[in-house]
């Protein structure tokens, strides 16, 4: 297969051309496959970084100040990837315009990969003092930046290739990734605190998932060089379906769609944070509990949301997104006026608390995707969706365990539900000017 000089075919992308050439067009269920893929990367290392910011930086980064201290500043840091995601996606798309979906891609992933790797690499506050702390947030940063450069409109394409009645299906395709790499992490972090010395594993065995994200994310760089250089992804970028717009002319033409789209996920991505890191958190500070005991429940959680974002995909083509992401909301808005105490009501409650939180977190998140890009067409299809999606995280997810944390030490487990309620209630507000999501696709 000849490269030819458009920007989408440079020699990056040449040999997983090839691939293609040999192997007959891409399926709508490989493109699924490469999907799913790339985001259980992606959310793998969210969930490594995550979990080490409370069972490991604030001893090995923070020792200065007591544990609950050491654990806001780690999530602080948590933080900064979700402020410089924005950046990641002007630069990356900027990068994708002038060299191809193929450059950018291997930019970003390699980037990401790099990042994680040199987290695990990292020294203590011991070793070089507050530096521990500045490379910690510039890494961070990095990481934020190439996860910006890592929207790859796959989901943009998958939704463009399968038939109106199936929409909701395939939209909660590429949210499996969030469970799967939770269920990887957490099963990582679970193996290593239960077979080694607390001293061991701050000393060595935290830093293995760092080192294992880089070959996770070497593997789903491939699979999606295989998808973006399919004659049907080269022909949606020629027809401008996935044509990266200039930002500014994207945000002036599509600025109203890009703020309602980011809102309308909030209760789900508000609800991500409230049964993954969170309560990680409160049960490591606040219980005797074993960390890799909670890990475990996490680890049941994450396969009940597998059933549940399923799930969302049968009901959204049957009742209508927009109407189960209403329904969804308004059960998180019951959920956070009660279910964060049952994390106080020992083993027993939290596992009710991550069993009801990520069956809700399934059905509501597994059709986020499908508010994201919706309302975008043409032109402004792939940029404003990455937008979207960069604002989406940044409002409901980004400070999530920090402010659910600090109102929880200050005021107790039922002060951290008031985020939660904001959320639900942000997304209710959006779907209500939403029109375009009243359709049943």
């Amino acid at each position: 297969m000849q490269a030819t000089a458009t920007p989408s075919s440079r020699a990056i992308e040449v040999d997983a051309g090839r691939i293609n050439a040999a192997h007959d067009e891409v399926t709508s269920g490989e493109i699924a496959i490469g999907v799913v893929i790339g985001r259980t990367s992606e959310f793998f290392d969210f969930f490594v970084y995550a979990i080490a910011s409370v069972l490991v930086f604030p001893t090995l980064i923070f020792p200065f100040v007591d544990r609950l201290t050491g654990t806001l500043y780690s999530f602080g840091l948590f933080a900064l990837a979700f402020v410089a995601r924005p950046l990641g996606s002007v630069l990356f798309l900027a990068i994708d315009r002038a060299y191809g979906r193929g450059t950018k891609l291997t930019i970003a992933l390699f980037l990401l990969g790099g990042a994680t790797v040199s987290i695990g690499f990292l020294p203590g506050y011991a070793t070089v003092g507050v530096w521990a702390a500045i490379l910690l947030g510039l890494f961070r940063v990095a990481q934020g930046v190439a996860l910006g450069g890592a929207w790859d409109g796959l989901s943009s394409l998958l939704a463009l290739n399968v038939p109106e009645h199936r929409r909701g299906w395939y939209a909660m395709i590429p949210q499996l990734g969030a469970p799967l790499g939770l269920m990887v992490a957490a099963g990582l972090f679970a193996y290593f605190t239960a077979t080694l010395s607390a001293v061991d594993f701050l000393d060595w065995g935290w830093r293995y998932p760092f080192f294992v994200a880089f070959a996770i994310n070497v593997v789903a760089l491939f699979a999606r060089l295989r998808i973006v250089s399919t004659k049907a992804y080269q022909d949606l970028f020629e027809s401008k379906a996935l044509q990266p717009a200039p930002v500014l002319q994207t945000v002036r033409g599509q600025g109203r769609t890009i703020v309602i789209g980011a809102f309308a996920p909030l209760a789900s991505f508000a609800m991500f944070h409230m049964v993954t890191v969170f309560p990680l958190s409160w049960v490591f500070l606040y219980t005797k509990a074993s960390p890799e005991r909670f890990l475990v429940i996490e680890l049941l959680g994450a396969a009940i949301g597998v059933a549940a974002i399923v799930a969302s995909g049968y009901l959204a083509d049957r009742i209508g997104r927009r109407y189960l992401l209403g329904v969804s909301a308004a059960a998180i808005a019951v959920f956070s006026g009660f279910a964060p105490q049952l994390l106080a009501a020992g083993e027993a409650g939290e596992i009710v608390f991550m069993v009801l939180g990520f069956a809700l977190l399934g059905l509501s998140f597994g059709q986020s995707s499908g508010t994201v890009a919706s309302n975008f067409s043409g032109e402004a299809r792939y940029t404003g969706a990455a937008l979207t999606s960069d604002l989406a995280w940044l409002v409901g997810a980004g400070f999530a365990p920090l402010v659910a944390l600090f109102l929880s030490s200050q005021f107790g487990l039922i002060a951290s539900g008031a985020y939660l309620l904001s959320g639900a209630l942000a997304t209710l507000v959006a779907l209500g000017l939403n029109r375009e999501l009243a359709s049943k696709a």
